[in-house]
């Protein structure tokens, strides 16, 4: 019999390609997915193309993690757990924190009970952490020591000034954040993300399960979710594109991030999945490259050959970083794989597939106008 991996939060954007991997692989394949309206739409069983993707590749399954009877039944005979299901969206996080902590946090700890309470087959789990955990990152000062500086104050910004500081480290230059980093998240998001990684690297080693742990990056790339307005800056910024609306520009436009392809997060985990040498281990999976919110703004407009209005106004959320960009030395090294899509060919492959699907209405001034009322855009 081949092996048999379970994705949870399967029907989404990264687990929808993950599951043609491994099928192209020769692995039997189930998917245990919610289908939130707020990714797949209001009738994702007729309407959904991430879950329409499925139809002959995996067994795909509605329900939740939160749910120990959904669990019960997806877990059947599994050798392989990847453990992508989450609540999504830093934003969003700030102010639908009990959604947040009992998804992320409540469903890795169902999933971990099961698995420690009840037999099973089950091998190897991978879980989906993120770059959020990190909170600020790396940097070196002046003296070259490597710091991680706290959160930017609400106060500084205000004033027109979003960049890190550290009291009598400054100034401070970015540097690539690797696996040994401090973790100080600065979002719920970002704190529900590390309790997961932190549970599963804890729990499953003590029952005789191999734990791996993925920190993505920043994804993108065609299938990405443009309904979804608490995710992904490219796809808000083609759909304002798309629509001829102006461009807001939080901050100054030079806030960074590190911007990894979808093909080559499905390969790393993959590898990471089915690579004796990766257990155990945590890896960052990004492209070792910063890109600012004004490149991608630059880059979105070339690639649709269209020009909208721009406008860098200073406003920030609480809870965002200023930049980050990913060391993934370790990806390579004991994973065997380093990520190949530039974020310019990237860009262009994405912009191709958005071009045929269909305009989405503006749901993304709703997610500002919710958290302006809260106080957490400014």
């Amino acid at each position: 019999m081949p092996d048999h991996v379970l994705i949870t939060g399967g029907a989404g954007f990264i687990g929808t390609r993950l599951a043609r991997r491994f099928v192209s692989a020769g692995f039997r394949v189930t998917v245990l997915d919610s289908l939130i309206e707020q990714v797949h739409g209001p009738d994702p069983e007729r309407t959904s193309p991430l879950l329409a993707s499925l139809d002959g590749v995996a067994e795909a399954h509605r329900g939740s993690v939160t749910s120990t009877e959904d669990l019960r039944r997806a877990l059947v005979n599994v050798d392989i757990v990847i453990h992508l299901a989450a609540e999504t969206g830093t934003g969003q996080s700030m102010y639908e924190i009990d959604r947040y902590v009992a998804a992320n946090v409540g469903g890795t700890a169902k999933l971990l009970d099961l698995l420690t309470n009840e037999p099973h087959s089950v091998r190897r789990i991978v879980v989906a952490s993120s770059r959020s955990i990190y909170g600020e990152g790396a940097y070196r000062a002046e003296d070259g020591s490597v710091v991680y500086p706290p959160h930017r104050s609400d106060e500084a910004m205000a004033g027109g000034d979003f960049d890190v500081h550290m009291p009598g480290r400054d100034p401070l230059t970015l540097v690539p954040t690797d696996e040994t980093a401090k973790l100080h998240p600065s979002s719920v998001y970002g704190i529900t993300k590390q309790m997961q990684e932190s549970l599963v690297l804890t729990v499953a080693p003590t029952i005789g399960v191999e734990a791996v742990s993925l920190r993505y990056q920043n994804v993108y790339g065609p299938g990405q979710s443009l309904k979804n307005p608490y995710t992904g800056i490219l796809s808000i910024f083609s759909t304002l594109i798309r629509q001829g609306k102006e461009i807001n520009i939080f901050e100054d436009g030079e806030e960074s991030r590190d911007f990894v392809f979808i093909d080559d997060v499905v390969e790393s985990t993959f590898l990471a999945s089915t690579v004796p040498a990766a257990a155990g281990g945590v890896f960052n999976v990004g492209s070792g490259e910063a890109t600012t919110v004004t490149q991608v703004v630059e880059a979105l407009m070339a690639a649709f050959d269209a020009r909208v209005p721009t406008r860098i106004t200073g406003n920030y959320r609480l809870g965002d970083i200023r930049h980050n960009v990913a060391d993934t030395t370790r990806l390579r090294e004991i994973v065997g794989y380093t990520p190949r899509v530039s974020f310019a060919e990237g860009v262009r492959e994405f912009v191709e597939w958005v071009l045929t699907e269909p305009v989405e209405g503006d749901s993304y001034q709703r997610s500002l106008d919710e958290m302006a009322s809260r106080n957490l855009l400014k």
